[in-house]
């Protein structure tokens, strides 16, 4: 089931004496943030207007409306940000991590089941998916094209075609 608030990131803290937040963003970078005209926390039961938003070291500089003091900002100290799914644009081949997580993953040619992809690592050169299979082992695979085939984000399936011996102990 796709998540109509997705998580963005977290309020560490605040910025000078005006009530700005420090976000650590949970996408791909902050850049991606200051796109976005409203911003929720409480899963999404509450809303905040943007008024600036900026990247400094990594982080997001985020001004809302009515959040004027250090106090203000305190308030919303630790409090998940969330993005509306409808207000995010991504690349073609691009996801949600929250939307991969829980995939069920299948191989592409002989279709056998090989687990669960219960998380993704962040590498730099690119993600890379833990599959965890019935029998609870772990397997990595890289999050590349030759390997991901095809994403049904609607029906939480994946088709992978994996490098010889992730799966198995061949040559």
């Amino acid at each position: 089931m796709l998540h109509q608030f997705l998580e963005a990131g977290k309020v560490v803290g605040t910025h000078g004496l005006h009530g700005e937040l420090r976000v650590d963003p949970w996408c791909d970078s902050a850049a991606f943030l200051t796109g976005f005209k409203r911003l929720y926390w409480d899963k999404g039961a509450k809303e905040g207007l943007v008024e600036s938003s900026r990247v400094h070291k990594n982080q997001l500089l985020l001004k809302l409306k009515g959040i004027d003091t250090v106090e203000q900002g305190d308030t919303l100290r630790g409090k998940v940000l969330y993005i509306r799914r409808e207000d995010a644009k991504l690349d073609e081949g691009s996801y949600f991590m929250q939307d991969l997580i829980g995939m069920d993953v299948y191989d592409a040619d002989t279709f056998i089941y090989y687990g669960t992809l219960t998380d993704i690592l962040q590498t730099g050169a690119n993600d890379v998916y833990q599959i965890t299979s019935v029998d609870k082992k772990n397997y990595l695979i890289p999050a590349i094209p030759d390997v991901i085939i095809h994403v049904n984000l609607e029906g939480g399936k994946m088709q992978i075609r994996p490098l010889k011996g992730i799966f198995d102990d061949a040559d």
